[in-house]
């Protein structure tokens, strides 16, 4: 792997013009790349009322894989990634009722019986891409390895949950992913990702607190491989710029071509305290102070990545 040097310089003159940015711009594009269909119960009605509150335009919904008792989904504890979420045809389904603001992915437990003809099917109906994937397996075993496959064969993205000791095992070694499929554009989420963009993180913290030391392994990874991208979601991508903005700021100018807004909130509200996803929208708005490069951020990267009209 190539060694660059990190500094929190270049994103300080990110931090002019906070306060004017602070507030929400209803002109902005917003392109939602993480959420689920029947997150922790919420109704269908209640997603729709809670994307618009967050002025999302377009939305990629999520699904889980089949509800299956093996190890990889922890005997059955993580089936419907561990949020009661929705399969495959449940997300196909409300996309088809709603073309012109949502779209989906396709999903499976990469080690059940006909995962990957499963998988294909649905991207030959219209699935964007394969995710998200939050299983028990490491990043390089073979039933891993088919998906990557998969996904390279149809040049579609795949989207990753991180988390040390439960899914996507092995995070230090995914640089060998990326170098073995380099058509393939892989998507980073959760807490073991976020966690990573500090060079002293403790891998057993899931949200870890204060400021950040500069060019952890996610930051180098982001900068090495092209193939790699980042998905802001969640209460950990949120914890990744509230603990340190200064030093959010540089890294979302310093990857703003390879970070994408996804929010992955299971609230009915679409604001408030409750909701990471509105908060992260704001923290962009907030530390980004340039509109071309919240544009990248908030819709640009995600048309391109993900092919979107």
């Amino acid at each position: 792997m190539k060694r660059r040097q990190f500094t929190k310089v270049a994103g300080l003159g990110a931090l002019a013009g906070i306060g004017a940015m602070a507030a929400a711009d209803s002109t902005e594009e917003i392109i939602d790349i993480h959420q689920h269909i029947n997150f922790s119960g919420r109704r269908n009605e209640d997603l729709l009322a809670h994307q618009k509150a967050m002025g999302v335009s377009k939305t990629v919904l999520l699904p889980a894989g089949s509800e299956l008792a093996l190890a990889s989904t922890h005997g059955g504890k993580s089936n419907g990634l561990a949020a009661r979420v929705f399969g495959t045809e449940a997300a196909a389904r409300f996309a088809a009722e709603h073309p012109d603001s949502y779209v989906f992915f396709c999903n499976e437990v990469p080690d059940a019986e006909g995962a990957v003809a499963s998988l294909e099917k649905w991207l030959a109906r219209g699935a964007l891409g394969i995710g998200e994937s939050k299983f028990s397996l490491e990043v390089d075993s073979a039933p891993m390895i088919r998906i990557y496959e998969v996904a390279q064969a149809h040049e579609v993205p795949v989207l990753l949950h991180f988390q040390d000791g439960m899914y996507n095992l092995g995070f230090d070694r995914f640089h060998k992913i990326l170098e073995r499929f380099p058509k393939v554009n892989f998507i980073g989420h959760a807490q073991t990702w976020w966690g990573n963009i500090d060079a002293k993180h403790d891998q057993k913290v899931m949200y870890p607190k204060g400021p950040v030391t500069p060019g952890g392994l996610t930051d180098r990874y982001l900068s090495d491989y092209p193939n790699l991208f980042g998905d802001l979601s969640a209460g950990s991508g949120k914890n990744a710029f509230d603990r340190d903005p200064e030093h959010g700021a540089a890294f979302l100018v310093r990857h703003q071509d390879k970070l994408m807004l996804g929010t992955d909130c299971s609230d009915a509200v679409g604001e408030g305290e409750k909701c990471s996803g509105s908060g992260q929208i704001a923290n962009v708005r907030k530390l980004v102070s340039d509109p071309k490069v919240r544009a990248k951020i908030f819709n640009g990267n995600a048309k391109r990545i993900l092919r979107l009209s």
